[in-house]
């Protein structure tokens, strides 16, 4: 093959693409396009061109090509890999430049071209090469590792073919030349023989790839740059080597043959899959020396058991060296050694053992809570662990629970105690079967031979002189409630446990709660010493206890409990529980009532509840009926008059025990009944001399008041004007101590007084109508609200008919005066009861806290003429209607 040319590559403008990227793209930069020009059919390893690599990225460490069948060297030699044939006479590849450390790559495009035949005139002086025979071809080449020369030492000759015609220089490149280790080979000038200079370990380098030129005098590359492998040979020069100087494997004691206790593992440096790293594993030495207790497997280093058992009890620790050979074992191999340190890990193989198989002690009777015995056990096991610790049961004797025995944990003895006393009148031998065991499971094999280790203990039961026995401890006997003081019934007995005979002790009471109970000291038996009452017990359904100490001559004593049953007798009626009953007209049509009864239930309900000798007022307006066995309903008629109401009832439970009480019911023209309870407290107060006296001053002092209010508007009436000091006569409602925004108007309607003129005060409007001292009516109405009598220049009186009525004309009696009144006091209560949007408000009727003086159940000031506090003590109890009247006057 001809030499050919400068390939176009080396023609090539550098490239413009920045070296230092921050960070490795994967989208390559590409340099300037390389185009080769070529055969059609390439033969494998035939060099194709070169390119200059420097000029796309010089510090490029990782050269790949995109197609397989070439390859490119490290000077930018670009090979055939494989035969190549350019089947369209064009064949493109990518050359990809990748710097790992600066994260750099970029990208040569190849592009394979048929050659140009050039037809050229020849030079007269110009000589005719001809091609001989090819010889520029790789020569495999190796040697030996460690060679000991004499160097340099020669490895073989390079010649191109080009030499037949022209005079050729030979060069080379590469690692071991111009690379680390750098003159490791050289190559003569002339005559092309490669040398090397010095020893070679292969475990540093295994193979060297050089690069061999051609070139003239002139420069002239005379052939393409040939591929120079040269190899170096394996010697047998590095020893194997475990992975660990010391290793250290446990195993447990109860291990079956070919358990595995470990693996050791060795390494060597030399060429791998050749019979310098074949490696054969073996045991020199073991100590103690029991042969036939470990082996290990030559080729991976398994170490195992061969032996049925190991037993820790006799040697606990195990000291092996390992050997390692090459060459598979044979006796020119080298070899390598090793610790290898077995620990013999416990096992519960051995089971405890008591010393002795019988034991014997003794106790005394009555005592209990103390240690009797201690039973120690032998067990070959490590001390202190699982395997050595004994747990100790009691497999009979024992059925009543009177021993108990545990494990001391530092000697690991068995402790017996007593903790239920024993009696020697019921028993003076007790004979225990006791067991041992660990508290780590035995071993298979040992649970399949070895049964449970046992002892026998005897324990004998010494007599002791006992005081009385109190058996059982709580005795019962029953008593009917209400007996006659004095009964007499069995008590309580005590006995001698020696004897079991009650001769000779004494009965004395300790605790009663009551005093109900007296107790015979000889006998024991109890009376009555007052009557007995159930209902008074505490607790009432359960027994009555008196506490009873018994005596023996010799001054022992027990303590015993009679548990007295009182039985229920039906002496207690039915009781209703309610006193007071509240039903809002008409918002409610009923109230219900209950009663209970303080006998037990067999004495109790149902009860039966009915009207006792009503009134015919009670009687036409109220009913009874049934609601439970507890419980009536009480119901009225719908023409009730709204006032209070005294019902007499009557109930009874099933034997016929009955009792009445009258209950007060309000019928209460409401919404809800806490509207109707001041009133109802004020009602239940009972009056005394001075206080119906105080409400007959009261009364006298109010219709003075009206006679002068009305006087004074007959007076204006007659004057057609309005007096000086009509205001002071007139009645001033206010909701405050001081001076507030509220309104008086007078008797014919006009205002005569405001007070910070405010549109949200009370208005009265009085009528000229009166007699009977010129009772007046007083009507007012919250936030602006017209009453019954507007205050808007016209005026109404009493006269139901419209217009105005004279004084002598309009005379009305008190009936009538006070069914006028009545209702509309009511609703104007019930407006105050109001918030702004009409509807129900808790927070409008107050009453007033009791601060030290003046009446804790409000003030009928407002009425009086003379507006003063001295002396009106009286009006505290003027009644719950006068009480009604003060509350309207009440501050809200």
């Amino acid at each position: 093959m001809a030499a050919a040319g400068p390939p176009s590559s080396l023609r090539g403008a550098p490239c413009r693409l920045l070296l230092a990227l921050a960070v490795f793209s994967f989208a390559c930069e590409a340099c300037k396009k390389v185009i080769f020009q070529t055969p059609s059919t390439l033969e494998a390893d035939k060099m194709v061109g070169r390119v200059n690599l420097g000029e796309c990225l010089r510090s490029a460490d990782l050269i790949q090509s995109s197609d397989p069948d070439f390859r490119v060297l490290r000077d930018g030699s670009v090979y055939t890999a494989s035969a190549v044939v350019l089947s369209d006479g064009r064949r493109s590849f990518t050359i990809w430049l990748s710097d790992t450390k600066k994260q750099t790559q970029k990208e040569i495009n190849v592009l394979l071209e048929p050659q140009k035949k050039v037809l050229r005139k020849r030079h007269a002086k110009e000589t005719v090469l001809r091609r001989a025979k090819r010889r520029w071809a790789p020569i495999p080449c190796s040697m030996q590792e460690n060679s000991l020369g004499p160097f340099p030492l020669f490895l073989q000759q390079v010649q191109s073919d080009a030499a037949q015609n022209y005079t050729v220089f030979y060069s080379i490149s590469g690692r071991g030349v111009d690379q680390e280790p750098l003159n490791l080979f050289f190559i003569e000038k002339d005559t092309g023989n490669l040398y090397c200079t010095r020893p070679v370990d292969r475990e540093e380098y295994d193979v060297f790839d050089l690069i061999a030129y051609a070139s003239t005098a002139d420069g002239y590359s005379a052939d393409l740059p040939l591929p120079l492998p040269i190899r170096v040979e394996d010697e047998n020069d590095n020893h194997p080597v475990f992975t660990e100087q010391v290793y250290k494997f446990e195993v447990p004691e109860s291990s079956r043959l070919g358990t595995t206790v470990g693996v050791v593992c060795a390494t060597d440096r030399d060429e791998p899959d050749t019979m310098h790293t074949r490696l054969k594993y073996s045991i020199l030495e073991q100590t103690p020396r029991s042969p036939g207790l470990f082996a290990v497997h030559p080729a991976t280093g398994a170490i195992t058991m061969v032996a049925q058992y190991l037993d820790r009890e006799v040697v606990d620790k195990y000291k092996l060296i390992m050997k390692v050979q090459d060459m598979d074992g044979q006796f020119f191999g080298l070899v390598g050694t090793s610790t290898c340190l077995i620990t013999v890990a416990d096992s519960n193989d051995n089971s405890p053992v008591f010393k002795q198989s019988a034991y014997e002690t003794s106790v005394e009777e009555n005592t209990y809570n103390m240690e009797i015995l201690r039973l120690p056990v032998e067990d070959k096991d490590l001390v202190n662990s699982a395997n050595w610790r004994a747990n100790f049961t009691i497999l009979k004797g024992n059925e009543n629970g009177h021993f108990k025995i545990t494990t001391d944990k530092e000697t690991n003895e068995g402790v017996l105690c007593v903790v239920k006393p024993l009696d020697y009148e019921e028993n003076q031998k007790v004979v225990l079967e006791i067991g041992v065991s660990n508290e780590a499971p035995f071993t298979r094999d040992l649970a399949l031979r070895t049964p449970t280790n046992r002892a026998v203990v005897t324990v004998h039961v010494r007599n002791q002189d006992e005081g009385p026995e109190c058996k059982p401890a709580a005795q019962y006997v029953r008593i009917k409630e209400n007996s006659a003081v004095g009964s007499r019934m069995d008590g309580y007995k005590a006995y001698d446990p020696e004897t079991k005979s009650s001769s000779g002790i004494r009965y004395k009471k300790l605790h009663d709660p009551n005093g109900w109970i007296a107790i015979d000291e000889i006998s024991g038996s109890i009376q009555t010493s007052k009557i007995l009452d159930r209902e008074a017990a505490t607790p009432r359904n359960d027994f009555y206890n008196v506490t009873v100490l018994a005596i023996d001559q010799d001054g022992r004593s027990c303590t015993g409990t009679l548990a007295v049953s009182i039985e229920d007798v039906n002496d207690n009626a039915p009781e209703i529980r309610q006193d007071y009953v509240t039903i809002c007209k008409p918002k409610m049509g009923y109230a219900d009532i209950s009663a209970f009864d303080a006998d037990e239930p067999i004495h109790g309900a149902p009860f039966y509840f009915s009207l006792a000798n009503p009134s015919p007022e009670v009687n036409k307006i109220w009913t009874l009926s049934k609601v439970n066995d507890t419980a009536a309903r009480l119901s009225y008629r719908k023409n009730a008059e709204v006032k209070e109401y005294y019902i007499p009832v009557t109930v009874k439970d099933r034997a016929g025990q009955s009792a009445t009480k009258t209950l007060r019911v309000n019928l209460c023209d409401c919404t809800h009944p806490s509207q109707c309870l001041a009133a109802a407290r004020s009602v239940g107060v009972s009056l005394g001399k001075w206080a119906i006296l105080a409400i007959l001053l009261g009364i006298a002092l109010l219709f003075s008041v009206l006679l002068t209010l009305v006087c004074g508007v007959v007076g204006a009436r007659n004057k057609k004007r309005f007096p000086e000091d009509l205001a002071q006569q007139n009645l001033i409602i206010s909701n405050t101590e001081a001076p507030g925004d509220d309104k008086v108007c007078s008797a014919n309607g006009f205002m005569t007084q405001t007070v910070n003129n405010s549109s949200q005060g009370f208005c009265g409007t009085l009528g000229p109508g009166m007699k009977n001292g010129g009772l007046e009516t007083i009507e007012m109405v919250k936030g602006g609200h017209h009453t019954l009598d507007s205050c808007r220049g016209h005026h109404h009186t009493l006269d139901s008919r419209g217009g105005h009525a004279d004084m002598d004309n309009s005379r009305y009696t008190y009936s009538e005066w006070h069914s006028f009144t009545q209702p509309r006091l009511r609703e104007k209560l019930h407006l105050y009861n109001q918030n702004e949007d009409h509807l129900s408000s808790h927070d409008y009727v107050l009453s007033y806290h009791y601060e030290g003086r003046g009446s804790p159940g409000g003030s009928v000031g407002c009425c009086s003429e003379k507006q003063e506090e001295e002396s009106l003590d009286f009006l505290d109890h003027l009644g719950a209607k006068f009480t009604a009247l003060a509350e309207t006057c009440t501050k809200r």
